[in-house]
């Protein structure tokens, strides 16, 4: 069944979000923050790991600061804040602004920025079992208790976020991988690898990184990979 891996993911994050939600009163609060704080440290290590993967980290590096210029003149950040207000607006008037939006922005961008969001998609697209969004909705099912537990109800909307973005990616998956080389692939995920080691650092509270503002470079660095390495050969 096509589309089953996306319905499966957006499942865990609910579910999470809401055992989140009952328990989240019951775990002390040392316990959230340290559970946080591995969740940031294993961030790191896969967003390390994707960014050494490249074949020429100009690629990745120039893609992602074009993308972040591209992101800081269309305020991205600030538009994914503002939908993440209004939902709080609209749905959890009682919540916290300031909460409802980090866990809504939080647990988007961590949800929906990765390799496993490009590869499951196509895999999703296939028919096949979606073993990878099944991997990757465990692993964002357990998150969201944390982030449910830590944000309040703005966690939760993460999952629509999950459904957009996977089920648009799933639908194009077929198309999406045909204008994907191996060499173009592992460029894009090295990108993307930096995204999710921005994730890593706002999640340990190094320093407050505009993660909205770096999806551009995602796309950035497929078509300027394209259109170098068109001219290399």
């Amino acid at each position: 069944m096509r589309g089953l891996g996306t319905i499966i993911n957006t499942l865990t994050v609910l579910s999470g979000g809401v055992l989140g939600l009952l328990i989240g009163d019951k775990i002390p609060e040392r316990i959230r923050v340290i559970i946080v704080q591995v969740i940031g440290l294993t961030t790191l290590a896969i967003g390390l790991r994707d960014v050494m993967d490249t074949e020429n980290i100009v690629f990745p590096l120039v893609g992602m600061v074009l993308g972040g210029i591209v992101g800081e003149i269309l305020r991205l950040e600030d538009r994914l804040a503002s939908i993440g207000d209004f939902l709080r607006r609209k749905f959890a008037k009682e919540a916290a602004e300031s909460s409802f939006v980090n866990g809504f922005v939080t647990a988007t961008l961590l949800f929906c920025v990765g390799p496993l969001t490009i590869l499951g998609a196509i895999e999703d697209a296939s028919g096949k079992t979606p073993q990878l969004y099944i991997i990757k909705g465990t692993l964002d099912g357990f998150m969201t208790i944390i982030f449910a537990a830590l944000y309040g109800v703005g966690a939760i909307f993460s999952a629509v976020s999950v459904f957009v973005v996977q089920g648009s990616l799933t639908i194009f998956g077929t198309s999406l991988d045909s204008l994907l080389t191996d060499r173009m692939r592992l460029e894009l995920f090295s990108a993307g690898g930096l995204a999710v080691i921005a994730i890593g650092i706002n999640l340990l509270e190094i320093k407050k990184i505009r993660l909205g503002s770096l999806l551009p470079g995602l796309i950035i660095t497929r078509f300027w990979f394209g259109s170098s390495h068109r001219r290399m050969v």
